[in-house]
């Protein structure tokens, strides 16, 4: 029996555990710490209250286990194991414990008490050797870390970086399993399908013009994801490229709301229905969309052109670029994202630029307009990160270490 422990019900990972039970090639169960993403709860980094809008739970076994919940979701102390973890793992006679990171002291705690059953420990985390390097960890937390690592079975990367930080930890390449980080791109597509036919309306409805070429960004309106250099490279190519209608659409919230909005000539905002900016033509147009939950981000991506995602290393993958291609819809990110390396420089490296390099970043804007990918080639990229990829991971790692006489 494979478990799988994870903090709460997470949308990117639930189309794993749905389609590994669909399979039914491994006995699993699927452990949850929270209910956190199922109840409306405040979110830090929206600065809203949360709830999916998608079934977090159907399709596959799970349970709820005893924790200790406290504090904010973002901090260390926020899930604690209470005890009878080390039971319910030898009642349901697991014989691998997956962890989805460390970030919790939890997932330290079910560490322990797995070795000390002699249950297999693997991992699939996040981080990588920008992300690490970023955070400044003390020498003591960079020792236990190292620790923790040392006492993992099997590693399952995410993506060249990830793979380089486990590399860079010393762990032998035996140890480690390319699981991609991926999302349903079945789901995506089969909603842009059905959406492309809308995609003028769409826009209209956002104060979007039929000739304007938009300009995306999905996700938390906070500094490390760094939203105002794209008012700034769109700036720059305003200036250059006068002729251009180009048109910023914003699907998200955070900390930054209304200091973007000021730097920005608003034909539509959500959070003001019916109102027109006054502001200076020379700014770039933009529409702001707030909040945008699963069953309603795909008519994003259909209304736009491309994506932007210019974050900081901190930003450790960037799950809204597989999410956006598996739309039809590509993709320019800075070289901080975990996953520039993986989807979108080995497609277009032109499409990729430093961190905070504003007028890079408006060359590789004024770059997808001229010359955008060809649909084909964005599918093929972002085929190779599906979340069926881990899943088959998955299969092959549970079977190969199991006893031979369990394997027959």
């Amino acid at each position: 029996m494979l478990v799988a422990l994870t903090t709460h019900p997470i949308q990117y990972q639930v189309p794993i555990w749905k389609a590994l039970a669909a399979r039914q090639t491994v006995p699993f169960q699927v452990w949850f710490m929270s209910r956190h993403g199922l109840e409306a709860r405040q979110d830090s980094g929206f600065r809203r209250s949360v709830a999916w809008d998608i079934d977090l739970l159907g399709g596959y076994d799970y349970q709820f286990i005893d924790v200790f919940e406290r504090g904010r979701q973002d901090s260390f102390s926020w899930l604690t194991l209470k005890s009878g973890f080390r039971r319910r793992l030898r009642e349901v006679g697991a014989n691998a414990l997956w962890l989805q990171g460390w970030q919790v002291m939890a997932y330290w705690q079910a560490a322990y008490l797995a070795r000390a059953s002699g249950v297999q420990i693997w991992l699939r985390a996040e981080t990588n050797l920008g992300s690490a390097n970023q955070q400044q960890k003390s020498f003591l937390k960079t020792s236990i870390r190292r620790n923790l690592l040392q006492n993992v079975d099997r590693f399952l990367t995410i993506g060249t970086r990830n793979r380089a930080f486990y590399i860079s930890q010393g762990l032998d390449f035996s140890r480690l399993s390319f699981a991609p980080y991926g999302v349903d791109n079945s789901r995506f597509s089969a909603h842009e399908h059905v959406l492309r036919a809308q995609r003028v309306t769409l826009r209209r409805n956002w104060g979007i013009d039929d000739d304007a070429f938009v300009v995306l960004f999905v996700g938390k309106l906070q500094h490390k994801k760094r939203p105002f250099d794209i008012v700034e490279a769109l700036s720059l190519l305003k200036r250059s490229r006068p002729q251009l209608n180009i048109h910023s659409l914003w699907a998200g919230s955070g900390e930054l709301d209304d200091a973007l909005r000021a730097r920005l000539k608003i034909v539509f905002d959500v959070n003001s229905p019916g109102t027109l900016s006054r502001r200076d033509d020379k700014l770039p147009q933009a529409s702001f969309l707030g909040f945008v939950n699963q069953t309603k981000i795909a008519e994003v991506y259909v209304a736009a052109d491309c994506l932007v995602l210019p974050s900081d290393a901190d930003e450790t993958w960037g799950l809204v670029v597989n999410e956006a291609m598996a739309c039809g819809v590509p993709c320019v990110v800075s070289d901080g994202c975990g996953c520039s390396d993986d989807l979108v420089r080995p497609l277009r490296p032109d499409l990729c630029f430093p961190v905070g390099d504003t007028e890079a970043l408006s060359r590789a804007l004024e770059a997808v307009i001229v010359k955008p990918p060809r649909r084909e080639d964005l599918d093929a990229q972002v085929l190779k990160y599906d979340c069926l990829r881990t899943v088959e991971a998955i299969e092959g790692l549970y079977w190969s270490t199991q006893p031979t006489s369990a394997a027959e």
